[in-house]
């Protein structure tokens, strides 16, 4: 196992989600030049494990900050060395708040709490300002429009799930609205002419997965799709995004700006087993996709230009479903 970096760059840092309940999940860090991999990169930089299902892996204000979502703790790493600068304990009256995702604008950092709220990090001090009160199990959340939108999934409450975006105004840091996209909301991201694309992923039955369209200046629904979405990923003016064909996991290339569909099966990802997410990088100008391997073996984090073209894949560790690009 080679030794971790004193100072990332020219590589691949990836979150490995682990298994539920097990304590094992981790950080890689990929060396581009030499190709090697270390899969103990956190407990080389820190003397300790990372915790329990690592759910969001973000770059921000010259720090990584990785969420811990069973372990309820947010770690947070200095951008060019790895190391550790803080863990906050994500607790609230004793119980854990369960964290999911976070986003950034200006001096805060707004983390998704599945207890139905989100939290305000202030990026100088480090420490939880404010809990807003969202949906329940909110997910990922966007920034458009001076305003931050929020999932509301309802997904511990099965069957009876959420159908709710909340809106944030950040001035205030209060929710303004509500606005009724679809079952079960999950991902969601922001364009360039600030209109959000949220996938509804439905019961799993007979309701299916769709994704559906905002307008951060209406703030209302204004379009949903007809064919199936199961995970988003921006890449420009363009959204990747998965489905299901039969067993096989697909690609689709949708314009943002067209609104239409560029191309209904972009690259050959027949060799990924288990299809867990995908990531642009915009320096690379490369998509990178996440194979789980059946959630029991190390997974593989594959890279494709944008032609669709397979180019490499590294072996990491269990489950991935972040990275951030160091050049």
């Amino acid at each position: 196992m080679p030794s971790s970096p004193s100072n990332l760059t020219n590589g691949m840092l990836v979150l490995n989600e682990g298994l539920f309940q097990q304590n094992n999940a981790s950080l890689s860090f990929i060396d581009f030049n030499s190709l090697s991999v270390d899969n103990l990169f956190f407990e080389n930089k820190t003397g300790r494990p990372l915790g329990d299902t690592g759910n969001d892996l973000q770059l921000y204000d010259g720090k990584i900050f990785v969420v811990m979502n069973v372990s309820s703790t947010l770690e947070i790493l200095d951008a060019k060395t790895g190391s550790s600068i803080k863990q906050i304990q994500m607790v609230e009256n004793g119980i854990p708040k369960q964290p999911r995702y976070i986003t950034f604008s200006g001096s805060k950092a707004y983390i998704s709490c599945y207890d139905g709220f989100v939290d305000v990090l202030d990026l100088n001090s480090l420490s939880i300002t404010n809990r807003i009160p969202v949906g329940p199990n909110p997910e990922q959340l966007a920034v458009a429009n001076n305003k931050l939108y929020v999932s509301n999934s309802g997904g511990l409450n099965f069957p009876d799930v959420d159908s709710t975006v909340s809106v944030i105004s950040l001035s205030s840091e209060t929710e303004m609205i509500k606005i009724t996209v679809g079952k079960n909301p999950g991902a969601i991201v922001s364009d360039s002419e600030g209109d959000l694309y949220i996938v509804c992923r439905g019961n799993f039955g007979n309701i299916p997965s769709r994704m559906h369209r905002i307008s951060s200046v209406t703030d209302t629904k204004i379009e949903s799709f007809t064919f199936d979405a199961e995970q988003i990923c921006l890449a420009n003016n363009d959204l990747f995004i998965s489905y299901k064909s039969g067993s096989t996991t697909k690609l689709l290339k949708f314009n943002t700006i067209s609104e239409t569909v560029s191309s209904n099966d972009f690259g050959n990802i027949s060799s990924i087993q288990t299809f867990y997410g995908m990531q642009y990088s915009a320096s690379k100008n490369k998509l990178y996709c996440f194979d789980a391997q059946g959630y029991v073996n190390t997974g593989f984090v594959h890279e494709y230009g944008m032609n669709g073209s397979f180019i490499q894949k590294f072996n990491v560790g269990l489950i991935p479903n972040h990275i951030l690009i160091y050049d």
